[in-house]
């Protein structure tokens, strides 16, 4: 059997391994007809990588020096992929990042309004006398609250150049499928 045609249609329709063999077995090789027969059977989740959901993954967990702990949970849709080293490897790195740089959320969209508001009260305040460039001001003082804060958008520890996303991004190339960070905890002794 074609491993790349195997690859192709898991690609394409989302299916597990053993689902995507099983119907080019029934369809004769035939990858219009493996397509069919996995739609059928409801198996198939055409679409987009950024449309499948990722609810495979691991929970990593780094000690520093018996001070500071951290559990990080990778996703990624297929089994496959978390048992992979690259994937354990990401992980790994992750978490060693987050104890090294201490973020709060893992991005935007997990930081509060309340706090974003917060946020844009202090810097209006400390930009008062500048009223022409203070909306220009306040977006770039949160975008750059955003880097301090929120894991992907951090610069990666290894490598400050690229943000911890364009790091995940890079394995997700690699990977072939979808990995999200979905949540961490860190821990640091008498806090």
């Amino acid at each position: 059997m074609d491993n790349e045609l195997l690859k192709e249609l898991r690609e394409l329709t989302g299916a597990g391994m053993m689902d995507v063999k099983a119907a080019l077995d029934e369809a004769a090789g035939d990858k219009d007809k493996a397509i069919e027969i996995l739609r059928k059977k409801g198996q198939a989740k055409m679409g987009k990588k950024a449309d499948r959901s990722a609810n495979e993954g691991v929970i990593e967990s780094y000690i520093h020096g018996g001070k500071i702990g951290v559990l990080v949970e990778v996703n990624s849709e297929t089994d496959f992929v978390s048992r992979t080293d690259d994937f354990k490897n990401l992980a790994k790195e992750l978490s060693l990042h987050i104890a090294a740089s201490n973020p709060l959320y893992v991005n935007k969209e997990n930081v509060p309004p309340e706090v974003i508001e917060k946020e844009k009260e202090i810097y209006k305040e400390q930009f008062a006398g500048k009223a022409d460039m203070a909306d220009k001001i306040i977006e770039g003082k949160l975008n750059k609250y955003f880097e301090e804060v929120c894991l992907m958008e951090q610069p990666f520890f290894r490598d400050p150049s690229v943000k911890v996303k364009e790091y995940v991004s890079n394995a997700v190339a690699k990977m072939g499928e979808k990995v999200v960070v979905r949540r961490f905890t860190r821990y640091v002794l008498g806090n």
